[in-house]
């Protein structure tokens, strides 16, 4: 290299505010403000670092003094009317001191004197006090320019003076077609993909981006190869990521290990690729969705190839897989073997299960609870049927008054009938006629009294008899026992049933009348129990399950006062106490309010105790663990992240 090469980023820095890029909101401020003579005395450029902050300075500077355009940018320094200054080692009380000496110096020519002072947030806290006063009143011919990466370190003080100019971070586009005129000026042959692959590396800086395609042309000279670009730039290709994508989505780990193994063996770094794999799942995730490819900073052909390979994933697993990924990269820092860690975290995409799988699996257990749940139903539906046909078969048995009449005529053989034993298997009630015959004490028992004289219980009748329908036992009843003078015996039953159910409903009316000033706290607790056997049954599980827990320790003007262990089961009962009033109002007829208070009980103490703490005690306690313990070195394995 001859000596008078200069370096690209040199070579192609701006001299003009058309010239710098992206910048749009700050070159164009600064024009109208020379045109119209609205010059501020001081400025601050912020932004990241290589976006134009010092160039933006210097061209400002040519442009107020009116600087021809022969004088580079770097030779500004040696006039005497433009002073860069290094803050980062002149940051001292003294160097502001000597600054504020020279302000008052006019202009030998042009009409300002410009100081530019770089990286202005390492001056010392006393250097900004004593710039403070001469920032704000400088003289009429003084204009300060400040640069910095961190303005948040810059005092509040010294911001309040300035006109602030915040600067954005270079889109990859944009950088590519300034590089692409840079090649195209040097007789450089580079390919689009290529000049992705330097604009995303450089991270927004044009500065770095020029200084990457400088590194690529002295690697591989002036015709850039892609492949020796990855090379020379230890870049990871996004050929080589859709080629790992491909091992997960077939679950080839085989085929995984070795693309790893590739890779460390030509030296990347691990970090590196990480960070370039969470990039590709993110790219993945936004080709999901067609109208958002612009996000995606790529050549068109890869952005094609990122949708085609976005369809063998669904949203969730890009997003757990990006979990993953970026987990890794924070625990692989602190790994004493990072490579073994790093094979973990790329297996574990292999490996994992796909949402698709999980869908099919929880939509099975659906369906099996739904299943249970009707057996459940129909189960309950069987044994409230036999409860009523039990029940009816109680109240059609004798009275205590003619059952032992029956009992003592059936030894002495007066109502011994052979047709009895097949009578008494007869499912439907029998007619009240008997009883009115057997008031009287010389009377035969009619043939209908072995009806009422069976000794078997209801649920063996029903065992033994299938089902009849309602009209086919009445046809069945008349032939037997022929009309009964008290009217049609299914009539009866239903009266009586309707007479039960109206007392009931009375009785519950006449509980409901209850004031809640009536009701002691005795009671609430003696219907405690059953008061929470019926919960079981109508509410939610986590409502239930913190009822248990919950105890009734006052009452007072009808609002009753629990205690609970913890916040989260005062929250339930809060949220649910005008349900669980009324629950309690079918229990004691009055409805009272509830309010919740927590307080640990000291049972909970034993609880509230860690896993380690009941292990030791459990050492104390049973002589054998502790000496498997000091024999074995037996450690409780618990993880606290549980």
């Amino acid at each position: 290299m001859s000596d008078n090469y200069r370096a690209l980023t040199r070579t192609y820095r701006p001299t003009s505010f058309d010239d710098i890029v992206s910048q749009k909101h700050v070159s164009s401020t600064l024009k109208n403000a020379i045109k119209k003579n609205r010059l501020a005395h001081a400025y601050m450029f912020c932004g990241p670092r290589g976006v134009g902050k010092t160039t933006m300075a210097r061209v400002l500077a040519r442009t107020v003094n009116e600087i021809d355009q022969q004088v580079d940018g770097e030779s500004l320094n040696q006039t005497l009317n433009v002073v860069e200054i290094d803050a980062a080692s002149n940051n001292s009380v003294d160097d502001i001191r000597d600054l504020r000496e020279r302000v008052r110096i006019p202009p030998q020519n042009g009409r300002y004197k410009i100081y530019i002072i770089d990286e202005v947030h390492m001056l010392s806290k006393s250097a900004f006090n004593a710039l403070l006063k001469t920032l704000e009143e400088p003289p009429d011919h003084v204009i300060f320019i400040f640069a910095t990466t961190e303005p948040h370190k810059v005092l509040p003080t010294i911001l309040s003076r300035v006109q602030r100019f915040d600067f954005k971070r270079i889109s990859v586009d944009q950088i590519v077609e300034r590089l692409a005129n840079v090649a195209a000026d040097q007789n450089i042959n580079i390919d689009e993909e290529s000049l992705h692959v330097i604009a995303k590396k450089a991270d927004g800086a044009l500065r770095d981006a020029l200084g990457l395609m400088d590194q690529a042309i002295a690697f591989c000279g002036n015709n850039i190869q892609h492949e020796e670009l990855l090379r020379a730039l230890n870049v990871v290709s996004t050929e080589r990521m859709f080629d790992f994508m491909n091992a997960v989505a077939s679950k080839n780990a085989s085929q995984g290990l070795e693309l790893i193994n590739d890779l460390l063996q030509e030296g990347y770094d691990i970090q590196e690729y990480l960070v370039g794999l969470t990039e590709h799942l993110r790219n993945l995730y936004v080709a999901k969705s067609s109208a958002k490819m612009h996000l995606v900073e790529a050549s068109p052909d890869t952005k094609k190839r990122y949708q085609k390979a976005s369809k063998t994933f669904s949203e969730d697993d890009l997003m757990r897989m990006l979990h993953i990924v970026s987990e890794a990269q924070y625990k692989i820092k602190e790994a004493h073997q990072p490579k073994i860690q790093f094979e973990i975290t790329l297996l574990k995409l292999i490996h994992m299960e796909r949402t698709q799988n999980l869908n099919k699996l929880l939509s099975g257990l659906e369906d099996l609870k739904k299943k249970l749940n009707n057996k459940t139903e129909i189960s309950k539906t069987n044994t409230e049927d036999t409860k009523s046909a039990s029940s009816t078969s109680d109240n059609n048995q004798p009275s205590p008054e003619q059952q032992p009449k029956r009992t003592s005529q059936s030894k002495n053989g007066q109502s011994a009938n052979p047709k009895e034993e097949s009578i008494t298997r007869q499912p439907e009630p029998p007619t009240p006629e008997p009883a009115a015959v057997n008031k009287e004490p010389n009377s035969k028992p009619s043939t209908s009294e072995p009806t009422n004289n069976s000794h078997q219980p209801a649920n063996q009748v029903n065992k033994k008899t299938p089902k009849k329908t309602e009209e086919d036992s009445d046809d069945e009843l008349s032939k037997l026992f022929g009309k009964s003078s008290l009217g049609n015996p299914k009539k009866n039953t239903e009266s009586t049933v309707e007479k039960e159910e109206t007392a009931a409903d009375t009785a519950t009316q006449t509980k409901a009348k209850r004031a809640p000033k009536d009701v002691s706290l005795e009671e609430v607790k003696e219907v405690w129990e059953s008061y929470l056997e019926d919960l079981r049954h109508h509410v939610p599980e986590m409502l239930y399950f913190q009822m248990q827990r919950v105890k009734p320790m006052k009452l007072k003007n009808g609002l009753l006062l629990l205690r609970c262990n913890d916040d989260f089961a005062k929250k339930i009962v809060d949220e649910n106490n005008r349900r669980l009033g009324k629950f309690l109002e079918d229990k004691i007829g009055a409805y009272l309010g509830f309010e919740s208070i927590v307080q640990k009980d000291e049972s909970d103490v034993e609880a509230s105790k860690s896993p380690y703490e009941r292990f030791k005690e459990l050492q104390k306690r049973d002589p054998t663990i502790k000496h498997l313990v000091e024999l074995f070195g037996a450690e409780l394995d618990y993880n606290l992240n549980q």
